[in-house]
């Protein structure tokens, strides 16, 4: 099997222009970048918005492991299915950031015949919008520093600073810094940090923003500092709102690029689901569902922090509301949750796919309390056995959720016609009723222990000092009303890394709470997460490389 740049390569792409036109999209409504790229312009997404709306299905999963789930390669490769069967599809993606291109795990244009295109431009760089976050973020950071050397009018405490700079690269060691060493002319001395961009309240701003009206509406209330008497300092404040909003004026609109198959893509944001919300931006999504009859998204990781997100964020926000959801599973990913290790996930082993099962048995009960249909797909491998397949779907079966297999990766959208004929069935005949799972009036702490109870499984939530302190100043500035956004371990249902399968008797515990009154959402970081990831000792970036003929090589 070629590597999945190898098959990027060999795509044959059509321009944009011939993809856009797909969804009765004309020239003058896209800015090209290049012949494959293009953004969309401002009178096309409000047109889009007056138009009659699609169905809105989202793929989720499991909670990742290292044997692989296969979500972006089963959304991509669904959309690539809706084609074969005759249905008018757009995909809807976040975009990647380069953090994980060069760390440990690599692209997120999806693998194998089911990816987006152009994969390495996708993944490196694409049409800037990560590099004008990260602009307008440290820009908003120099303009605080610069008001501290100038005289700090409005009473800065230095030692209350919550703004910190950020970049796209994973860098261990800017975590924490100390800035303004050297003369007095070169900035006052203060501790300070980085995050990685896609951790950025910008970023999360960009993504849930209507429109430029709304952008900088949500620009003014971010809040950068308090003052010595408590008071919170906003970016307006500050005089950045403007200029930061020039900087996101190209950024604020969406990208199209294709498939393999030449399917549209509409690919824009990117906050992480671990450590930010896990969704593309709400522009694209409605962009999209006033250009198809069936939209296809995508949440980060698995469902207990992309999904919960997708529904109580983003969705909440936005006014958006799914019509069907798809879990994504592989036989591979449930033996590991079983017990087995991964040398030998090869071979069939129906009894470790029983204890392994209790991670999706988990994740369905926690779609099911949203009231949404729910499909669960298995990701399928040569390897899989038939034994092994049968006593999954059955156990999804007897769960209320339909099943199919998808065979994307393999063979492309061909691969994915079952899965696209189930996720259409239940479109056409299952009513969601999309509920939250909590109400806008519930405190803070009550939302943080609904969503440790009801999604992660959890006894209940030990806050530590600092953040229940946090939490009460919080409500005390007026944002008790806000959702909370979980900061958590992508790998266990539990705070817990190592805790695979499905964790019980057990405490979650929030170490950090801060509000992000720009972006409308208070963040809750739990156990060990970072906002800032480090390299592995073998990061991708060994193995990425330029050949003689200036092509991209290594990414995957």
């Amino acid at each position: 099997m070629k590597t999945d740049i190898e098959i990027a390569r060999e795509a044959k792409m059509i321009p944009i222009k011939e993809v856009a036109a797909q969804l009765g999209i004309v020239e003058d409504d896209l800015d090209l970048y290049g012949k494959y790229k293009a953004k969309l312009s401002d009178e096309l997404i409000k047109k889009a918005e007056g138009n009659k709306k699609g169905k809105l299905v989202l793929v989720t999963a499991i909670n990742p492991t290292p044997a692989g789930e296969g979500k972006t390669t089963t959304t991509v490769g669904l959309g690539q299915a809706m084609k074969h069967i005759n249905k008018k599809a757009i995909i809807a993606l976040r975009e990647p950031s380069l953090g994980p291109c060069f760390g440990v795990k690599g692209g997120a244009a999806g693998g194998g015949f089911a990816q987006v295109v152009p994969m390495d431009e996708l993944n490196l760089h694409f049409t800037g919008d990560f590099h004008a976050i990260t602009a307008a973020n440290n820009l908003l950071a120099a303009m605080l520093d610069n008001h501290l050397q100038q005289g700090n009018e409005l009473g800065i405490d230095p030692n209350q600073i919550t703004w910190k700079r950020c970049v796209d690269i994973n860098d261990r060691a800017l975590r924490n810094i100390v800035i303004g060493l050297g003369k007095k002319t070169d900035g006052v001395v203060r501790e300070d940090h980085f995050i990685i961009t896609v951790a950025s309240e910008i970023m999360a701003i960009l993504c849930l923003a209507q429109d430029i009206e709304d952008l900088k509406r949500r620009l003014s209330n971010i809040i950068v500092a308090y003052t010595y008497d408590g008071n919170p300092v906003t970016a307006k404040q500050l005089n950045a709102v403007g200029s930061m909003a020039a900087l996101l004026k190209d950024a604020m609109r969406p990208n199209l690029i294709q498939t393999l198959e030449n399917t549209p893509a509409i690919v824009h944001g990117g906050p992480f689901a671990n450590i930010a919300h896990g969704c593309n931006s709400v522009r694209a999504t409605k962009t999209a569902l006033g250009l198809a009859d069936i939209v296809i998204t995508e949440a980060g990781f698995g469902a207990d922090l992309g999904a919960e997100k997708f529904f109580d964020i983003k969705c909440r926000l936005s006014g958006l509301a799914p019509d069907a959801v798809v879990l994504v599973a592989t036989v591979r990913a449930l033996k590991y949750n079983g017990g087995i290790p991964k040398t030998e996930l090869a071979k069939p082993d129906v009894e470790a796919v029983k204890r392994g099962i209790v991670n999706l048995e988990k994740h369905i009960e926690n779609l099911q309390k949203y009231k949404v249909p729910v499909v669960v797909t298995l990701n399928a491998f040569v390897t899989d056995s038939e034994e092994e397949t049968n006593y999954i779907k059955n156990f999804c079966e007897e769960r209320g959720c339909e099943f199919a297999l998808s065979k994307v990766w393999e063979f492309g959208g061909e691969g994915g016609v079952e899965l696209a004929k189930k996720v259409v069935e239940v479109l056409e005949n299952k009513k969601s009723d999309f509920t939250p799972i909590y109400p806008d009036e519930m405190s803070i702490k009550e939302k943080i222990e609904t969503v440790a109870k009801e999604i992660y499984g959890a006894n209940g939530v030990n806050f530590d000092p600092q953040a229940s302190k946090a939490i009460a100043k919080i409500e005390e500035l007026g944002f008790g009303n806000f959702p909370v956004c979980m900061a958590k371990t992508q790998y266990s249902l539990s705070d817990d890394a190592t805790k695979l399968g499905r964790p019980t008797d057990y405490t979650l515990t929030v170490r950090e709470v801060y509000v992000s009154a720009g972006a409308g959402f208070v963040v809750a970081i739990t156990g060990s997460i970072m906002t800032m990831p480090g390299l592995p000792k073998h990061p991708a970036a060994f193995d990425i490389d330029l050949d003689d003929e200036g092509n991209i090589i290594g990414l995957f």
